[in-house]
């Protein structure tokens, strides 16, 4: 997660704390059966997502979106 949404979201939701056995700043764990709606879960699922995409290399990048 970028590092600012990270600590929006922990302000915004119970259920989203900084993350377990991970680097605290990138990453929150979230408890699904807390506070937080599904459309934000899918949201955050889906920048989590564009976030490690972005960290391939340029050829796994196009092998992915092959698929």
């Amino acid at each position: 997660c970028e590092p600012d949404l990270a600590l929006a979201l922990r302000d915004q939701f119970a259920g989203v704390v900084p993350g377990y056995h991970t680097n605290k700043r990138h990453w929150n764990t979230v408890y699904l059966d807390a506070d937080i709606p599904t459309d934000e879960i899918e949201s955050m699922i889906d920048h989590s997502y564009e976030r490690v995409v972005q960290g391939l290399r340029r050829s796994e990048r196009e092998a992915l979106a092959e698929r």
